[in-house]
């Protein structure tokens, strides 16, 4: 298994596997399959461009041709706002848990931002109740400094998130 940075040439398997995150779980991400599907391969490239000006990055889990998990991080563009960054689309199908790649691919994630010299926070949501999902990042560390009621619409019924911070300057100095 290889963790990289993924470029467009992964966009067919990048949105395959992100529209099985939206459909296998809806109480996880704010997007829904139906939204998503309906974008153009154009659309998931983009997410995908490389080089240092790309506002959003994503690494994979790769062995092969298989994408195995994946995890972006999107940067602020705005000048009050350029130190931050958010934490977005984690996901390792159910057949690929329970062997470190969610791990490893957050570990690739926040080494690549501490190297960002203008980077200081980098924030998350996950849903209440997703305790595999926030031991994680609280073993990472992340800590939990908000709770959003009614953050999520899942048909009838709604998803509380919680948001989490992650200084870079504490993990930078470890």
């Amino acid at each position: 298994m290889d963790i990289q940075r993924l470029g467009t040439a992964w966009a067919p398997a990048y949105r395959q596997l992100m529209l099985e995150a939206y459909t296998a779980h809806p109480e996880a991400f704010t997007s829904s399959p139906q939204e998503r599907e309906s974008l153009p391969l154009s659309w998931w490239e983009g997410r995908l461009q490389e080089g240092a000006q790309a506002r959003e990055r994503v690494w994979g889990a790769t062995q092969g041709a298989d994408l195995l998990g994946v995890v972006g991080l999107g940067l602020e563009t705005r000048e009050k706002g350029r130190h931050k960054a958010t934490l977005f689309g984690m996901y390792v199908p159910i057949r690929y848990r329970r062997l470190g790649i969610a791990k490893a691919l957050l570990d690739e994630l926040l080494a690549h931002a501490q190297e960002l010299s203008r980077l200081r926070v980098i924030q998350l949501t996950v849903t209440e109740g997703n305790h595999a999902a926030q031991a994680l990042y609280e073993q990472a560390g992340f800590t939990v400094f908000g709770r959003e009621p009614l953050a999520v619409a899942v048909g009838n019924t709604f998803v509380t998130k919680l948001h989490l911070w992650c200084d870079l300057d504490t993990l930078r100095r470890r």
